[in-house]
């Protein structure tokens, strides 16, 4: 079975790649960008590049003439931008394009790649689900909000025809995370003893081997139109750290970092991000949603798709040891 992977240079879609050779039962096509660094993908065996952008109509059409499935896991994923329009015009405007595009070529399955900032934030105490209604336009968080207009155009899509199933990934960890995500940045600066302190919040965090399984699992199980949370664990930000702690012998942060001071600090860095035109090391919108205890309810996933739940632990020292191995850590 031939299938397309967009976004296959970035930290979910290169795993996932990985895990489709490993199958060996299918032949891929990754779509990239001509400016992308393809070094993460280009040894796999079996594996044909095509350029293109989610932006350019035709690109997507050649890319995926003759392919039975899709993997739209491309995405401006980031904090911050100088233009904020840029999520629209990627994650909106240019999944409505691949879409369109997979709907015209006749692809069988596609899985969507959403997150779980595209759902709702649970009331403290409670954990979100699938069906917990998105309750975000207050922060500042352009991905967020492009992130859930998004599946709204797959719902749409679905009602047309087009047979799409969503996943919402949580906080994946693991080998192999270049850029970093935030997740990862957070691993690389405690191992730096770069983290004066942390806020009180908690989140949900999964293997990225395991999302990348849970995508796989998504195409052959998931129900159309649906959506499934691909997580593990509900951790707080402190038992996070005192874990890290445990795995890389590097202490952790002692000092909670009251939340007011803290979205003082980020205010004062995006202004200095407008005169320096460098992203900001911490926004608004990041400590608005950490300093929340975001927890989610995976069963629906584990349930109906049979999503591997490998250790938090077991995943948090295999990112410790890449991190370590590829000289992310100078301490």
């Amino acid at each position: 079975m031939k299938v397309l992977i967009t976004g296959a240079t970035g930290f979910v879609g290169g795993v996932l790649a990985r895990e489709l050779t490993k199958d060996g039962k299918y032949e891929i096509r990754a779509l990239v960008r001509k400016e992308s660094n393809i070094s993460t993908i280009q040894r796999l065996d079996g594996l044909e590049v095509t350029f293109g952008d989610l932006r350019d109509k035709e690109s997507l059409k050649k890319a995926l003439r003759g392919c039975r499935g899709l993997y739209q896991a491309a995405a401006h994923n980031a904090l911050w931008a100088r233009d904020s329009r840029i999520f629209y015009d990627v994650n909106v405007r240019g999944t409505q394009n691949i879409l369109d595009a997979a709907l015209e070529e006749g692809v069988e399955k596609v899985v969507y790649t959403s997150s779980i900032r595209a759902l709702g934030i649970p009331q403290k105490g409670t954990l979100a689900n699938e069906e917990t209604e998105f309750n975000c336009w207050h922060i500042k968080d352009h991905y967020m909000k492009s992130k859930y207009v998004a599946e709204q155009l797959c719902l749409k899509m679905a009602e047309k025809g087009l047979p799409v199933v969503m996943v919402n990934p949580t906080g994946p960890v693991g080998p192999g995370d270049i850029r970093p995500t935030p997740t990862g940045k957070s691993i690389v600066d405690f191992l730096n003893g770069k983290l004066p302190g942390y806020l009180d919040g908690g989140f949900n965090l999964v293997d990225v081997e395991d999302v990348a399984k849970g995508h796989i699992l998504a195409f052959h199980k998931g129900r159309i139109g649906e959506r499934y949370i691909l997580g593990n664990k509900n951790i707080s930000m402190k038992e996070f750290f005192l874990l890290l702690e445990r795995i890389s012998k590097v202490s952790a942060p002692k000092v909670r970092i009251p939340y007011p001071l803290a979205l003082a600090a980020a205010s004062l860095l995006e202004l200095s991000s407008k005169i320096t035109r460098k992203p900001p090391p911490l926004t608004v919108a990041r400590v608005q949603i950490i300093s929340k205890y975001i927890y989610f309810d995976c069963s629906k996933a584990i349930r109906e798709l049979g999503l591997p739940q490998t250790s938090l632990e077991l995943s948090l020292e295999k990112a410790v040891r890449w991190f370590r191995e590829n000289g992310y850590v100078h301490v």
